[in-house]
């Protein structure tokens, strides 16, 4: 394959790509042609609480995201495309201008999503996704004042640590019954809620929103849940999971999955053979992805089959995570949820206590499937090496070490 490489969004994902592509396109086959809606190049949007904390904004960009000695590849940058003509090959920029491509990947990334409560665009309503929206906040943000973050997760509480350096007492608002529910279990939730609780983070778990509430000026006074219970806030930041950047599927006739983004295959194709998707935008077989791996595999199986491997297929991705957030240390790996059929769990901890370690095994007890790990983690490489293997010793030996 050969000639032209559009490629659509220059995030995490689209970034990797482009790498891909050019390492290991040794003859020069493709021109890649990168159209991005953001006015500054690919950054780690993982690091954004680092801008927030006052860490300069060139400092989060990628390796070689400037492209500025790669005769190979073209970037444009605040150029976001509205249309793409699977007839000519082509794609239309919200400029007017047009460019053709004998191959697409699509990488669009994704938006957050703000539920439709009262009151959610009020002055003073935020989301935290871009550069641009963290300096939105941070010029809000008013030293030993009140900011309510909505959604627990892992986003939402990096938002929460931002406000926290920038001086402002944050509340955290999470619909589950704990925080950081599609990480870890109840026992892992519990222990970062109390941490946090006690480093200033105030969690409201188990609670829905009800209303963002205006004051006198019309701007932001506090937030109502769902139980009645209402939390005064001068600055409100949403953080309630994203969608898939898909708007171009309808004109270009390509398929969705049920919950959105572009429906590809293992190999990250669409129903165009010239048409691939990577990363939040893409739906593998109708499942999306919103952590940066699985993106970075898609990418690099997609520039695989570029240069030369047309089977090469994304596997799926390990979604194990270690973090520290504000401090507290926490990590799940495999099943850590327990969801195999038959799981055992062997669990240590006290109620009430500062640390939380959880093993999955198989039904048959001797293999590792999946744990959770809150307040010390320094057991993770151990255990993860570990997943999927039998395990060395008892496992309330191995709790024991951790």
């Amino acid at each position: 394959m050969s000639g032209v490489l559009v490629v659509i969004g220059h995030g995490m994902a689209g970034h990797r790509l482009v790498q891909e592509v050019r390492a290991r396109d040794q003859e020069d086959a493709w021109r890649v042609v990168v159209l991005a809606e953001e006015p500054v190049a690919a950054y780690d949007r993982i690091a954004l609480s680092a801008y927030a904390r006052g860490t300069p904004a060139g400092r989060l960009a990628l390796p070689g995201s400037g492209f500025a000695h790669d005769a190979r590849v073209e970037l444009r940058l605040s150029t976001p495309v509205v249309r793409i003509d699977r007839d000519t090959a082509t794609v239309t920029c919200a400029d007017g201008t047009k460019v053709g491509y004998d191959a697409l990947v699509l990488a669009t990334g994704s938006r957050p999503f703000v539920p439709p409560v009262p009151g959610h665009d009020l002055p003073g309503c935020h989301v935290y996704r871009t550069l641009d929206d963290v300096a939105a906040i941070r010029a809000a943000a008013r030293p030993g004042r009140t900011a309510v973050v909505v959604g627990g997760g892992l986003l939402g509480l990096e938002a929460a640590g931002a406000l926290e350096a920038l001086g402002m007492r944050a509340h955290v608002v999470e619909a589950a019954p704990w925080l950081m529910p599609l990480q870890l279990d109840e026992g892992g939730g519990a222990v970062l809620g109390r941490l946090l609780t006690r480093l200033g983070v105030r969690p409201h778990c188990g609670a829905g929103l009800r209303s963002v509430d205006a004051g006198g000026d019309g701007s932001v006074r506090s937030v109502t849940l769902a139980g009645g219970e209402v939390v005064a806030a001068d600055l409100v930041v949403f953080s309630t999971g994203v969608r898939p950047r898909d708007e171009l599927a309808a004109d270009a006739a390509l398929p969705t999955g049920e919950r959105g983004g572009f429906r590809v295959d293992a190999r990250c194709r669409t129903a165009d053979e010239r048409i691939w998707a990577v990363g939040e935008c893409a739906a593998v077989d109708g499942r999306s992805y919103g952590l940066v791996a699985p993106g970075y595999r898609m990418a690099e199986a997609v520039a695989r089959q570029l240069t030369g491997d047309r089977e090469a297929a994304f596997a799926g991705a390990d979604l194990s995570t270690k973090l520290k957030l504000l401090g507290v240390e926490v990590a799940s790996f495999g099943d850590a949820h327990a969801r195999t059929e038959g799981a055992v769990e062997f669990i240590r901890g006290d109620r009430g206590g500062d640390r939380y370690a959880k093993l999955v095994l198989d039904s048959s007890a001797t293999t590792l499937i999946g744990g959770v790990l809150a307040g010390d983690t320094s057991a993770y490489g151990t255990l993860r090496a570990l997943l999927g293997r039998r395990l060395p010793a008892a496992p309330d030996a191995l709790l024991a070490a951790a």
